[in-house]
């Protein structure tokens, strides 16, 4: 990554910098997306943005969306970055404020734009799958009503640490935190669903788990197939399932075939990709446009 992005311009990444007053960085006021190109453009960039937007009010923080201006940043730095496709994480901080806790809102936040090759895909992982790993680590609960994809990811990085200790984690599984109540939230980085008797289920916003926009997708893709269910679900319920599958932005819908609850290994279904997982993974790229 040879440019970043930092107020509507592209900085040389050693010269991008922002004030060590920032609120992002005293207090993790801020919140980001992350999201990829298709045909070079950004995919479901309005629902992104939206949801940014929303943050940003509950954290005081003044963001109005510019979808065309950002479409044209994110161009910028691809084109220095000399990339066709890419992996972006937009990210808005509270900006420069007192040392201490304010009471008002902010004035002028920071815009920072990260733009790099999208991640290589294992082979095999949209047919083989890839493992879960159950972890002991919670997901703890959100700062307000919902969680925020905010610059507060200290959960996730002790949760990847724990995951980095099983043999699993060797051959890219992700790790699965359940809530503090034991119920099924969320993995590191993507949202679960589960397929039971040809029935949808994931986990209820009302868990902590991130209301993710792809998650959102496939609920709406579901929904004349699968009857899709959003509840408070047990690791007994998941281990049971005819499929699995995990779903970010970056990687779409990703199935998995074996789960790991510490040495236990469960092969779900057949231990390939499903065919409910399968179809709704080709409904998902044809909205995306890809083949």
């Amino acid at each position: 990554m040879k440019y970043i992005g930092v107020n509507n311009k592209a900085v040389a990444a050693k010269d991008a910098v922002v004030s060590a007053l920032d609120h992002g960085f005293l207090y993790g006021m801020g919140l980001f997306e992350t999201f990829r190109t298709y045909g070079g453009r950004p995919f479901l960039l309005e629902c992104h943005l939206q949801r940014l937007a929303d943050g940003c009010r509950t954290l005081g923080i003044p963001y109005e969306p510019d979808e065309q201006g950002l479409r044209e940043w994110i161009s910028l730095l691809m084109d220095k970055n000399e990339l066709d496709e890419a992996y972006i994480r937009y990210t808005v901080t509270a900006g420069e404020d007192i040392l201490g806790l304010p009471s008002a809102s902010y004035n002028q936040p920071n815009h920072l734009l990260y733009v790099k090759a999208l991640p290589a895909i294992p082979p095999g992982l949209y047919t083989e799958g890839k493992e879960l790993q159950l972890l002991n680590h919670r997901r703890n609960t959100p700062e307000g009503p919902v969680r925020l994809k905010s610059l507060h990811y200290m959960n996730n990085i002790l949760a990847k640490r724990e995951l980095s200790r099983y043999p699993s984690a060797a051959r890219g599984a992700e790790g699965l935190m359940l809530t503090a109540q034991g119920e099924l939230a969320e993995g590191i980085v993507s949202n679960l669903f589960f397929i039971s008797n040809k029935r949808l289920y994931t986990p209820d916003v009302a868990t902590g788990i991130l209301p993710g926009i792809t998650r959102e997708m496939v609920l709406e893709l579901a929904v004349s197939s699968l009857q899709p269910e959003q509840g408070f679900y047990r690791w007994e319920q998941l281990a049971a399932a005819d499929e699995i599958f995990l779903t970010n932005s970056i990687q779409e819908l990703v199935p998995v075939t074996t789960i790991w609850n510490g040495e236990r290994r469960i092969t779900i279904g057949s231990g390939r990709c499903g065919e409910q997982t399968d179809l709704l993974m080709k409904l998902y790229r044809e909205r995306t446009g890809r083949e």
